[in-house]
């Protein structure tokens, strides 16, 4: 009995450890950031009920989209990245669509409970992120614009948890982190551009090359840090501290893009790796600077700070090992990882 036990321990282990790889925890906190900032920007920073809505539902979408992303990359993943958790066969097929259906249903209970009238854009969400696998992954900007969207509508949908419509503050805020996340999102396809490739995927750098790419997310990077440097000059009851933090932010956002551009038309893929982590952080504090404006550094300091610790330990623990497959052994040797 007892080795049946430890086998089935063993396997359940492996199950949720897939799981856990598909949710990618460090980049979790992200969504759970934006919609709180968008709460803040609402005035519903004094509202615990708010808070852990806004906070939720989105990352449950986010992992929704995690797990469906992965559901309908399976066969792109099969090629570039075969270890991954379906590919594998760690997760199957079935667990992987449930999972992101069951995430999404959770995070619409929560945004109906809080305001129905985040239903139709709710809908737009779960539309964008099977329409980012499913259809615009494959065709260039398209993809990148699909992703950068998304992340506009967890600060709207964070803000519409506090309020029953958006303010008008929170539009160049949102115009600025759709900028931001389309740049964030093309860094990730230079990271991925030989499986891409090989899968038939028309990203921007597989058809027009990996220096126009990093050019075009430089500039789209750019335009959203300014479009949110805008927004704290225009309405924030702590500009200072918007600006602050958002200067923290362009300062990573510098190093992350520093190395890509120097590289030119030759960029490695841990190089590419190595700045979206950055970026990874980055944004992390971006967000963070939305909610200093709202409500003052404090406040955002004492969400942000465990939360980067969070991400970077987890980026250097599981990042490089879910993005790239183990390395081969040696014949009479051990493999060190």
């Amino acid at each position: 009995m007892a080795p049946a036990i430890t086998r089935l321990c063993r396997r359940i282990g492996w199950s949720v450890l897939a799981h856990v790889q598909t949710w990618r925890p460090y980049t979790s906190c992200y969504p759970a950031l934006l919609g709180l900032a968008g709460t803040a920007v609402a005035g519903g920073a004094g509202r615990a009920d708010a808070l852990v809505v806004a906070a939720l539902a989105p990352t449950l979408g986010w992992l929704s989209g995690h797990y469906l992303g992965d559901y309908f990359d399976r066969n792109l993943d099969a090629i570039g990245k075969p270890h991954r958790p379906i590919p594998s066969g760690r997760l199957s097929t079935e667990a992987a669509l449930c999972g992101g259906l069951a995430c999404a249903a959770l995070s619409a209970v929560l945004v109906v409970w809080a305001n129905w009238r985040i239903v139709p854009l709710f809908v737009v969400a779960v539309a964008g992120i099977v329409g980012y696998s499913k259809v615009f992954k494959s065709r260039g900007i398209a993809g990148n614009v699909t992703r950068g969207a998304l992340t506009a509508l967890a600060l709207v949908i964070g803000a519409m948890v506090a309020a029953p419509w958006p303010p008008w503050p929170l539009l160049p805020v949102a115009a600025g982190f759709l900028l931001h996340d389309t740049a964030s999102n093309l860094v990730g396809t230079i990271r991925d551009v030989d499986g891409d490739r090989a899968g038939g995927y028309r990203s921007v750098p597989v058809r027009r090359g990996v220096r126009h790419a990093v050019r075009l997310a430089l500039r789209l990077y750019s335009g959203g840090v300014a479009v949110v440097v805008l927004g704290a000059v225009w309405a924030t009851t702590d500009p200072a501290a918007q600006l602050a933090i958002t200067a923290v932010a362009a300062i990573i956002g510098a190093r992350a893009f520093t190395p890509l551009v120097r590289a030119g038309d030759v960029v490695g893929a841990r190089t590419a790796l190595r700045a979206h982590e950055l970026l990874v952080a980055e944004r992390l504090a971006l967000a963070a600077a939305v909610i200093a404006g709202a409500t003052g550094s404090r406040f955002a300091l004492a969400l942000v700070l465990p939360v980067l610790l969070f991400s970077l330990l987890t980026q250097a623990l599981m990042r490089a090992r879910h993005e790239f497959p183990p390395a081969p052994t040696v014949a009479g040797r051990k493999d060190p990882a």
